[in-house]
């Protein structure tokens, strides 16, 4: 039995109204169900974010995509509490965000919190160094202790003899590095990442992908990404919500969120996603039991030998050179059977004909 997942947060029918008058628009909300072109017109106010509910787990690197203006930011600066929610509720590891006094909230964004922006705002008279180690020095941690750290972080960002450079002699990729740093050295619980690659050339970009990959992998931070890049978001992403309007219009994992779209918008943004990558073998096989039952005994001995998580690449890379169809095995028994047909479905987006 797989183990439960242990939500690190919680957000619960978060709604912001900005305007003199976005209390008097929540109630109406509540009460008339007004949209969000009706609450422009009678109470002059925007709309940011519309009930939006969602949870991260433990370790976890939850993407939220959407274009300019779709109220990605003002949501996740929600859960730091940058911003006040109209109406709902944050809670982290059980803590409700919200209900926090200023030293509670200050204490949470010191210990827990770490933010990393798409402008690194690093402070161009302090080092490298300094720059990384500067939450620690404003928790009043000993210059030793400081160093030890912020050696580390540089070293996982692999700015390891920039210690002691100064912002303006950095590229825009290595400020990236050290705010990443930055946000590694208070060794918080919870990552905030805001587009921190968007403005970066694509080259430099996926290697900045990769090393926060890695190091998700390695330190097991809880995160949320923002991006209104949808490429990055199915790269990076356990999974993905994307938010249109306000409104988060899906959420699901990468290889779910491109082959069961839950509207022509998602629709649109993965029509020109390769599949191949994402989608994998439980998707599109056919149960072992029915395929037995539709084909009879089978010498399988000669079969090449697939697992449930080996997406089309993989599975492509198996059928060359062979005429029979792919055995599918977990734990040593066989749960599933991939043959040639259900894996040009699969490569066409058509798993509905996967049992064929």
């Amino acid at each position: 039995m797989a183990e439960a997942r242990e939500d690190v947060i919680r957000c619960e029918g978060i709604w912001k109204i900005f305007g003199d008058k976005s209390r008097q628009a929540m109630e109406a909300v509540r009460s008339q169900g007004l949209s969000k072109k009706d609450i422009r017109e009678k109470f002059d106010c925007v709309v940011g974010v519309q009930n939006a509910s969602f949870t991260v787990g433990r370790g976890e690197i939850f993407c939220i995509m959407g274009l300019s203006g779709s109220g990605k930011s003002t949501l996740i600066r929600h859960i730091n509490r940058l911003i006040e929610p109209t109406s709902g509720a944050v809670y982290i590891e059980g803590q409700n965000v919200n209900a926090m006094n200023a030293e509670a909230l200050r204490k949470l964004r010191a210990e827990k919190i770490g933010m990393v922006f798409q402008s690194m705002a690093l402070m161009p008279h302090r080092t490298v160094r300094d720059n990384v180690a500067f939450s620690l020095e404003v928790r009043g941690k000993s210059e030793a202790e400081r160093a030890r750290v912020a050696a580390r972080a540089i070293e996982m960002v692999d700015l390891t003899g920039w210690d002691a450079k100064y912002p303006d002699e950095l590229s825009g990729g290595m400020q990236q590095r050290v705010g990443l740093a930055r946000a590694l050295a208070a060794d918080p619980t919870i990552l905030l990442m805001d587009e921190p690659f968007s403005a970066l050339d694509p080259l430099i970009r996926r290697q900045l992908q990769g090393t926060f990959m890695e190091l998700s992998a390695e330190l097991h931070k809880t995160t949320v990404f923002i991006t209104h890049d949808l490429d990055e978001a199915i790269r990076i992403g356990d999974r993905i919500a994307i938010m249109k309007d306000g409104v988060l219009v899906q959420i699901g994992t990468p290889e779910e969120i491109v082959t069961e779209p839950a509207d022509d918008y998602v629709a649109e943004f993965v029509a020109g996603i390769s599949k191949l990558d994402l989608v994998t073998a439980a998707r599109i096989m056919q149960p072992f039991a029915a395929h037995v039952q539709a084909q009879g005994p089978q010498d399988t001995a000669s079969w090449p030998v697939g697992r449930p998580e080996m997406n089309l690449n993989e599975l492509v890379d198996l059928a060359v050179g062979t005429d029979h169809p792919i055995l599918i095995a977990s734990e040593g028994k066989p749960v599933g059977v991939v043959t040639k047909r259900a894996l040009l479905r699969g490569i066409q987006g058509r798993e509905e004909e996967r049992a064929a």
